[in-house]
């Protein structure tokens, strides 16, 4: 076990997660919520630049770039907080920021993560030593921190939030999106330029029409929790339970993944006769439905570390595909960095429209290495970039200036591919 595993599992994971496992609350504080004169109007309408929908690993930072870059965006989230895999789904460990003995991938996400480390008093891998194994460089996170931090960033970058919310329907007017959105109390209407899908599932492209690829067969989710001995809490590790079939392509296949996983869980407990530590709010999906984009990018392109003419990021992971047999990952050869390319993250035959995260348009095997939560974090910076650029100027995505795009993040921090 690294040094980065020990420390975070002794006090980013147990010491945020004992509450109903014997801990008495031995002090309270107040805050208080400003008042909200609309609290009582169920029906809002509002216009926006750029609409974001999906708070999650991707969404947050493609929402806080097109806030930096100064417009009005609009982050749609159906949960809690943002975060998404990092928070809810618990895998608060991401990767991979570097290869090879150097950083690849930096930016808000970057910024995001860093952040959240020093205020835990964390440590940060060292990148310019090239690790044994992939996950070696994993950055241990707390998560509870980063989903504060997240809404901390939105705020200062003019970027606002509604949560427990989520697009109905979708519907082009003019030269803007009409979405509406419902929660519970709440109907809103969007009247947007752009909008960047981040749902994991492509769920605005479906809504819309654009054709979407699946498997018949998805990648185990993954349920995070952790049992203990009655009389020493936080001294185990963490496990993963793997929830087979688990489909997060509607709310029922979602529902039917939670309470499969939870099930099991319990069966343990009462097996091993240990105590229930901690445990994620909901099953991490790995694997939903992707968009087919105006470029596909293929496991022979990510294997070869193509360079995109369009490439926007790079992305570093083995070829990393889940089954009931397990995970055998594939390393990539030595020297070998991926890119992603912005057209992979364009819906084919769309306009005003972008993806962010594990939906982009690949190959399943391509899709395996690229879902992990460093690389969506850079292609949620060039998705927010891009979006809020075309907005500005009136025109589409793709329309932008590549030149334009690429100087925009890097004065953004992002590591923008250039060939070798």
């Amino acid at each position: 076990m690294t040094k980065n595993e020990t420390s975070w599992k002794r006090r980013h994971f147990l010491q945020g997660s004992l509450i109903g496992a014997g801990t008495v609350i031995s002090s309270t504080s107040e805050t208080t919520v400003a008042a909200d004169a609309a609290a009582d109007t169920p029906e809002i309408t509002e216009e926006v630049d750029v609409l974001v929908v999906g708070g999650g690993t991707a969404g947050t930072i493609a929402a806080i770039q097109a806030g930096r870059l100064g417009a009005k965006t609009l982050l749609v989230e159906r949960n809690s907080q943002l975060g998404g895999t990092m928070t809810t789904g618990g895998v608060a460990f991401p990767g991979l920021f570097d290869a090879w003995g150097k950083q690849i991938i930096a930016g808000i996400g970057w910024e995001l993560v860093r952040e959240s480390v020093e205020l835990d008093e964390g440590e940060l891998p060292d990148f310019a030593k090239v690790p044994q194994r992939h996950w070696h460089n994993q950055v241990y996170t707390n998560q509870f921190l980063y989903a504060i931090l997240c809404e901390e960033k939105c705020a200062a970058a003019g970027v606002a939030i509604a949560y427990y919310e989520f697009p109905r329907s979708v519907t082009r007017v003019g030269e803007r999106w009409q979405v509406d959105c419902v929660g519970f109390g709440t109907q809103r209407r969007v009247l947007c330029r752009q909008i960047v899908d981040c749902t994991g599932g492509a769920e605005v492209v479906g809504l819309l029409g654009y054709p979407r690829l699946r498997e018949e067969e998805r990648q185990p989710g993954s349920f995070l929790y952790m049992l203990g001995e009655a009389h020493e809490p936080g001294r185990n590790q963490i496990h993963r339970l793997y929830v087979h079939g688990a489909d997060s392509s509607n709310s029922r296949t979602a529902t039917a993944a939670n309470l499969a996983g939870r099930r099991s869980i319990l069966e343990k407990v009462r097996r091993e006769k240990k105590r229930l530590m901690h445990l994620q709010p909901e099953t991490g999906f790995r694997e939903s439905y992707r968009i087919e984009g105006e470029t596909m990018v293929t496991v022979h392109d990510y294997t070869s570390g193509r360079h995109f003419d369009d490439a926007i990021s790079y992305a570093f992971y083995p070829v990393d595909l889940h089954t009931r047999e397990g995970v055998k990952p594939a390393p990539l050869k030595p020297g070998v960095v991926p890119t992603i390319p912005l057209r992979a993250l364009v819906p084919k035959g769309s306009r005003d429209l972008l993806v962010a995260g594990r939906c982009l348009g690949s190959d399943r095997l391509a899709n395996s290495g690229l879902r992990v939560q460093a690389s969506c974090m850079g292609m949620g910076q060039a998705a927010g970039a891009a979006a809020a650029l075309a907005a500005g100027a009136g025109s589409t995505p793709l329309e932008v200036p590549l030149a334009e795009l690429h100087a925009t993040l890097r004065e953004h921090g992002q590591i923008v591919p250039e060939r070798a």
